[in-house]
């Protein structure tokens, strides 16, 4: 499998104003979360650079607890995505509340850091950025390029690390995936 990382967008439009900025529709859960994978696999490197500065601060001020931090929380989600493939019930929740999901991971992970100490590490290397990711992700507007490649994305045309994430997570934009469903109908 071919991974291509996806190009750094100009910061004048991952952070261009208030006028690409929205509240989402919360009663449209499926729209929602169309709009929170369109924008975490268009703006992945943007996010990347944000969460990389964000734990190389806190891994400057806390090398060991930051390095413990980001060991557990990729062996319980490892150990999660393992057993939802596994267990049907979970495979079930994944897919239909990814959101508890991820909680479910960053929790265990918090209680089991919280075990060596370094809870604080944990809250501002780990959690905040993701948090970050997820705010910006559900509230910024897609535009026609962003669907554009998210397209390309989903049906295999190109995979990113974000992609490969959200793959081991079931996610992806419902109209991508039944895009794929067709040409891997068509390929057999």
């Amino acid at each position: 499998m071919d991974v291509n990382f996806a190009p750094l967008r100009a910061w004048d439009d991952f952070f261009p104003g208030s006028d690409r900025f929205a509240r989402p529709d919360f009663r449209d859960i499926s729209k929602w979360n169309n709009r929170v994978v369109s924008n975490l696999l268009y703006y992945q490197t943007n996010y990347l650079v944000v969460a990389a500065m964000m734990i190389s601060v806190v891994g400057f001020l806390s090398p060991f607890n930051m390095i413990l931090g980001g060991i557990v929380v990729v062996l319980v989600f490892t150990g999660f995505v393992w057993a939802a493939h596994n267990k049907d019930i979970l495979r079930r929740m994944k897919k239909q509340y990814p959101t508890t999901f991820v909680m479910v991971v960053m929790l265990a992970s918090y209680f089991l850091i919280s075990m060596f100490g370094g809870v604080m590490v944990f809250v501002f290397g780990i959690t905040f950025p993701l948090l970050l990711m997820f705010i910006h992700a559900s509230l910024r507007l897609r535009n026609l390029k962003n669907k554009l490649e998210n397209k390309m994305e989903g049906i295999g045309l190109k995979r990113t690390p974000m992609g490969i994430v959200l793959d081991a997570l079931e996610q992806q934009e419902e109209s991508v995936s039944k895009i794929a469903d067709y040409i891997s109908k068509v390929k057999e």
